[in-house]
């Protein structure tokens, strides 16, 4: 039998691990599948000459002329649109999926992102126009944003305290799974013509299909039930989940969070107190530097930045698919670590091995590749090796935080609306990377890998002085345990003996 971490009461939350259990994680992870595949999907299917002969045949006339600026040959503001509309929507779609989950629960809302997503690919396999092609990424969009925002409460919700990091990272895991999946079948439908890039889009819909029939499998999270006022058959939940049927001091705790949440009648409101700043803050600013790492404008134009570095196609591709595999390996050492080295260390020695590589891919490109020619063979293998360590770097530490540490710092009252927050911000900050890269590249050339070194410096500096440490603390005693204590974010929660203000 695993013991949990204490409670407040000190008494340990028995639970054990069951195949069940294990097999709802699972299931709800693959919402991360769909999200990464359409990160990985979209860089390859916009290097495709088929794709571009079709939607955008400026693009492909430009990419032809042999003296074409090697860094702007793909700066094309729709063609970026092709990327980063999906999360447009996606911003959008976070505040009704955070009602969604209050409301219905997390296991419908999960639903609902997979049947979106199966709508979108069929909509995007099958688009005869630019504009059914970008109304398919909307409906991408909405999918990934109820997705992602009941996937990792989910996870974090139905995890013992002791286990909620690896648990949660199982999305990461999965999305980085999904970016490995989408660089294969783009490595493997690039020559298939004219309909590879179709074959690519349409290929979205098993993932979620496979996500459709899981949320019939899984159950309901005990803190969704009691919440909506489901006490018995919370309480049946959460013996299934822990394996044992001595629950009654975590039944406890649940239900005494959810007692204080039902005195908060406007959740968004909560959030804008001042009790609310400590999380909300983490929540925000965490989801802003994953983002300004750089790793998505790796990963959404991976070919696309190969080719630009003198690779071919197919050259791009493969170079693409090598970096997913390193994505996903490197994914493992954070499900083996998060919960013993805790998610500081993490993050920190990641900042470290991100800066070297970042600036060691800018400089060489800097001084060796110009406006037209291409790398020498050897430099470009280092710049990939020195991509590959970035990769590896995020993979373990800001990429899987930045979903798990979001989804346990809220205390039920607030814990939709403020991962709607978090999830927003992701989804715009990704956005503005997606839509503003390539006009970057062009602009900035070698210069913006500096540019995300900088930010690098600065996530760093954050995490140092302001990011708490969370690793084995329940996820409805971060009050008392995290925010209470730290030396920068006490000051913002109420004085012993005042109570916060329900609102």
């Amino acid at each position: 039998m695993t013991v949990a971490e204490g409670s407040s009461s000190s008494k340990p939350f028995k639970s054990k691990t069951t195949a069940y259990v294990v097999v709802c994680w699972i299931f709800a992870a693959w919402g991360g599948l769909m999200f990464g595949y359409d990160i990985g999907i979209s860089g390859g299917v916009t290097a495709m000459d088929d794709f571009l002969k079709k939607f955008f045949p400026k693009i492909y006339e430009r990419k032809l002329l042999a003296k074409e600026d090697n860094y702007c040959k793909y700066d094309d503001q729709m063609l970026q649109l092709f990327t980063s509309s999906l999360y447009l929507a996606a911003l959008i779609a976070s505040f009704g999926a955070s009602k969604a989950c209050t409301v219905l629960g997390r296991r419908p809302t999960i639903r609902l992102a997979s049947i979106f997503f199966i709508a979108a690919a069929l909509l995007s396999g099958f688009a005869p126009n630019k504009f059914l092609l970008i109304v398919g990424r909307i409906l991408f969009g909405v999918g990934v944003g109820f997705g992602n925002e009941a996937v990792p409460l989910f996870l974090s919700e139905v995890a013992p305290a002791h286990h909620r990091g690896a648990v949660n990272i199982l999305f990461q895991l999965f999305i980085t799974i999904g970016i490995l999946i989408a660089n294969l079948v783009n490595f493997s439908v690039g020559n298939v013509h004219p309909y590879g890039w179709r074959i690519a889009l349409g290929l979205a819909g098993i993932p979620g299909v496979f996500l459709f029939f899981g949320s019939l499998v899984i159950m309901e999270t005990p803190t969704s039930l009691i919440e909506r006022g489901y006490e018995t058959e919370g309480r049946q939940s959460l013996q299934k989940i822990r394996g044992v049927d001595d629950v009654e001091n975590e039944l406890e705790q649940i239900k005494h969070a959810c007692e204080q949440a039902k005195k908060v009648k406007q959740p968004f409101k909560k959030l804008m107190k001042r009790e609310s700043v400590p999380p909300l803050t983490i929540a925000v600013c965490v989801q802003i530097f994953q983002q300004f790492t750089g790793i998505n404008a790796i990963m959404f134009y991976a070919p696309v930045l190969f080719q630009t570095m003198g690779f071919k196609n197919d050259g791009a591709l493969l170079s693409a698919v090598i970096t997913g595999i390193v994505n996903v390996l490197s994914t493992f050492v954070s499900i083996v670590s998060v919960d013993k080295v805790g998610r500081r260390k993490l993050l920190l020695q990641a900042c470290c091995q991100m800066f070297i590589c970042l600036v060691g891919s800018g400089v060489i490109l800097q001084i060796h590749l110009k406006s037209v020619g291409t790398l020498d063979k050897n430099l470009a293998t280092v710049v990939v090796v020195l991509v590959c360590l970035f990769v590896m770097s995020f993979a373990w530490s800001w990429g899987p935080m930045g979903w798990l540490i979001p989804s346990e710092i809220f205390p039920v009252e607030t814990r939709t609306a403020g991962f709607a927050f978090a999830v927003s911000t992701n989804m715009l900050f990704t956005f503005i990377i997606a839509q503003a890269f390539l006009s970057m590249l062009c602009h900035m050339r070698a210069g913006i890998f500096f540019f995300f070194a900088g930010w690098v410096v600065v996530m760093g500096v954050f995490v140092l002085f302001l990011l708490p440490e969370t690793k084995g603390v329940s996820i409805d005693e971060m009050t008392e345990k995290v925010w209470n204590v730290h030396p920068v974010w006490k000051r913002f929660m109420p004085r012993a003996g005042k109570g916060a203000e329900m609102i």
